[in-house]
């Protein structure tokens, strides 16, 4: 049998190039030997990843492979079939060809064997069967069976396919008749304490041979179809809707920044306050806001007393045309791991999940989104299946990681907010989301309707577009009235509120009369152009000033003289009433610069008491780390996917020689482990043996795998080497559990405490050469 890593010499460089597409965990950081790819390749984390992204299909094959051994004839072991063209088998043809690509099996010259480490992720019974013992009893049992008694058939039903363990009754029943029936004739064996185990050879004689009722097939749920008019519509309104409210809430916080909470996150009160101005509910403000943060569009300020603000961004952002806008944020929450449908829910604590806050980040949400997207795109145009649906597809496409329901519906829910499902199908611009963001703003773009340059006055102070408004007229609309109505066409209305907003700004009547009037099909109305002229009039009627600290006095001649004085000058100082004065400068300032001037000022409270101002000390806190860097999310550092060139220069360097391990040292050599004698391991091999700890990781992965012996040099706690002979039972958290063979016991060891490995029973020489041949060619 070959090695696992000679395997993986064996394959050819585009094959090698696939695999690093395929699994791109491999590949990032870059492996640097044939070795140590392996070694990456059969690390349970890498082997989970894989498994989770496989289909039922393939999911089967893994199983039969593990539970009938190298010479297992999958079509026969999976549909009943050895032979044929049926849709069944070419669905098993298909699945093998799946996980050869994936490298969770390998074949040699004895068949198929799975990826070292694979049998213990897929569990101690796969496909539902026992293991495989000396003491199965022979197939032939199941001739009794006719004559059995009532209670055998549903103790059977519920073994057969799986799990093979239960729990025998403790009572004198029937079914504990049975079962005790069933024992004497070794149809069940005994286990630990009540439980029974059916036989691996029971089990697969009473399937006919099978290890799965036959082939995993898709399944095909009924799902609705939407008009394409209707999908384009609506979601393109969305889309639009997404880039107005991240809009709303930039201006909202560059004018009232919201307080971060002291854990991280956005208090209660504040996201209410987000959704009453956005004139939404706490769901859509909360997915809001955090895709907005996600984008880099609004962020902690790192203050002292620390806020959410806008960043430059959302300036450079606002200035985009709409489909450029639209994209950032359509791709970035299709990327993004943090879970907004999370706020307002329970922690494990019992405390509410805020919006913002660290304990929001899933590495899993990013592959959600695209398996449910992608899932949506291969329905076809229109397609729009509810959660149900998506769920029982994504049960049979993902059946090692099949999510909850309440995170599809949320992802569906969300993607319909954000625009790229429209009517539940997914739109035009959202398909080509899931190729390139470029590509979605080509198709956003054609999807928008022609802007509109023109609005409806009206005299009882309303207005209506008839269509959707261009960006100039968007924003005056935004100046001058409040948005009640869109759909079709945006209805507004103008009040004196919403007019005042506008001079506050610095308009004029003249120039708002004249911008309605360019906009305006036909003359302004009379009632709006009196809204407009009176609100003017009464626009700055009171006028409000800034002041840091103020001056009185009886003497009205002692304040005049301050004011011409040349040397206050820097104070700021100017005559609101003969007897009072007020600066610019802060009242300390004010006190001491009079001071130097030969004045006897005194400082006082608003009621007129007199304020004795002390001394100004400064003092520095003990440094530490930042608040902003302990709000910081802790995420998973996720490396950029390589593109095909990098691949194959990755692939070239992993075919680059390779270290040749030493000779061992020849019999009666002294080292310092001391003397070798006979019975230590044999000479050092690439294939049989290495001190390297990389290789000699493989080497134990590859041992467990094949229930093989191996010599392992253990360090022990006082420096001193020890040679001991090991077959290997499992490797993880970097610690091997293995059996002593010579000791009969079995001992956890740290993995950097192993010098060492070498094969007991060595590889032939000539299945070394014969891999080199198959690299060779």
């Amino acid at each position: 049998m070959s090695t696992f890593t000679g395997y993986l010499r064996s394959r050819s460089d585009d094959d090698l190039v696939a695999l690093l597409r395929e699994r791109p965990d491999l590949a990032a950081p870059s492996p640097t030997t044939i070795a140590s790819l392996g070694v990456r390749a059969t690390s349970r984390g890498s082997l989970e990843r894989a498994l989770a992204s496989v289909d039922a299909g393939v999911l089967q094959v893994l199983e039969a492979v593990v539970a009938l051994g190298p010479h297992v004839d999958l079509r026969a072991a999976i549909t009943g079939t050895a032979a044929g063209t049926s849709a069944d088998t070419e669905l098993v043809d298909a699945a093998l060809g799946r996980a050869t690509e994936l490298v969770l099996v390998f074949r040699d010259e004895e068949g198929l064997h799975p990826a070292p480490g694979l049998a213990e992720l897929l569990g101690p019974y796969p496909a539902g069967l026992a293991p495989a013992t000396s003491a199965d009893p022979s197939p032939d049992v199941v001739d009794v069976l006719p004559d059995a008694p009532s209670g055998v058939t549903p103790v059977l039903d519920a073994l057969t396919w799986g799990p093979p363990v239960g729990l025998a009754p403790s009572h004198a029943t029937a079914t504990a008749a049975a079962v005790d029936w069933m024992v004497r004739r070794h149809l069940l064996v005994m286990g630990d304490g009540r439980h029974v185990i059916l036989p691996r050879t029971v089990a697969l004689a009473l399937r006919g041979g099978r290890t799965h009722r036959g082939a995993a097939v898709a399944p095909t749920p009924y799902v609705p179809t939407r008009a394409a008019g209707t999908v384009s519509a609506e979601g393109t309104a969305a889309g639009e809707r997404i880039v107005r409210l991240v809009a709303h809430l930039g201006r909202l916080w560059e004018e009232n920044p919201a307080a971060v909470l002291r854990s991280g996150g956005l208090g209660v009160r504040e996201l209410r306050r987000v959704a009453t101005a956005l004139e939404v509910d706490e769901r859509q403000a909360a997915l809001v806001v955090e895709v907005a943060a996600a984008a880099g569009l609004v962020a902690d300020d790192g203050e002292e007393t620390p806020s959410f603000v806008p960043t430059v961004a959302m300036d450079e952002w606002s200035v985009r045309p709409v489909a450029e806008r639209w994209a950032l944020l359509a791709s970035t929450w299709l990327s993004t791991t943090r879970t907004a449908w999370l706020v307002g829910g329970r922690d494990e604590a019992g405390s509410v999940r805020p919006a913002l806050s660290p304990e929001l980040f899933r590495a899993w949400a990013p592959r959600l989104r695209r398996s449910v997207l992608g899932l949506l795109a291969d329905l076809g145009p229109g397609g729009a299946p509810d959660a149900d649906a998506v769920l029982e597809v994504l049960g049979w496409r993902t059946p090692r990681s099949i999510p909850p329901m309440a995170a599809v519906a949320a992802v569906l829910d969300e993607a319909s907010d954000v625009g790229i499902l429209g009517a539940g199908a997914l739109t035009e611009p959202g398909r080509a989301l899931l190729s390139s963001a470029d590509d979605a703003v080509a198709a956003f773009t054609a999807a928008l309707p022609e802007s509109i340059d023109e609005i409806l006055l009206q005299g009882d102070l309303t207005g209506i577009i008839p269509g959707r408004p261009s960006d100039e007229l968007e924003a005056l609309i935004a100046q001058l009235a409040h948005v009640e109505s869109r759909g079709g066409a945006v209805t507004v209305r103008f009040t004196a509120d919403s007019v005042r907003t506008a001079f506050d700004d610095g308009a004029t009547a003249e120039a708002l009369l004249a911008e309605l009037g360019r906009f305006a099909r036909g003359p302004v109305p009379q009632p709006l152009e009196y809204l407009v002229r009176d609100a003017a009039r009464r626009h700055g009627r009171l006028r409000a000033g800034a002041a840091s600290s103020y001056l009185r006095s009886d003497d009205p001649a002692l304040l005049a003289g301050l004011v011409d004085n040349p040397r206050l000058a820097g104070l700021g100082l100017f005559a609101l009433a003969p007897t009072v004065l007020a600066a610019q400068a802060p009242t300390r300032e004010l006190v001491e610069a009079l001071r130097a001037q030969g004045l006897a000022p005194a400082a006082e409270t608003p009621d007129g008491h007199v304020l004795h101002v002390a001394r100004e000390v400064r003092r520095v806190g003990r440094r530490g780390r930042g608040a902003s860097a302990r709000r910081r999310e802790a995420g998973e550092a996720v490396a950029p996917a390589l593109d095909a060139g990098a691949l194959v220069a990755l692939v070239a360097r992993l075919r680059a020689p390779e270290p040749v391990a030493p000779a061992a040292p020849a019999v009666g050599a002294v080292t310092a482990a001391g003397p070798v004698t006979a019975g230590a391991p044999p000479a050092a091999a690439t294939q049989n043996g290495t001190d390297e700890p990389v290789d000699a990781l493989l080497l134990l992965r590859e041992a467990a795998a094949e229930k093989e012996e191996v010599w392992v040099e253990l360090v022990g706690p006082t420096g001193k080497p020890e040679t001991r002979l090991l077959r290997p039972l499992r490797i993880d958290a970097g610690r091997l559990r293995a059996a002593d063979v010579q000791r009969e016991s079995e001992l956890t060891v740290a993995v950097h405490r192993i010098a060492s490995v070498r094969r007991a029973v060595p590889i032939p020489s000539t299945a070394v050469e014969s891999t080199a041949d198959e690299e060779t060619a």
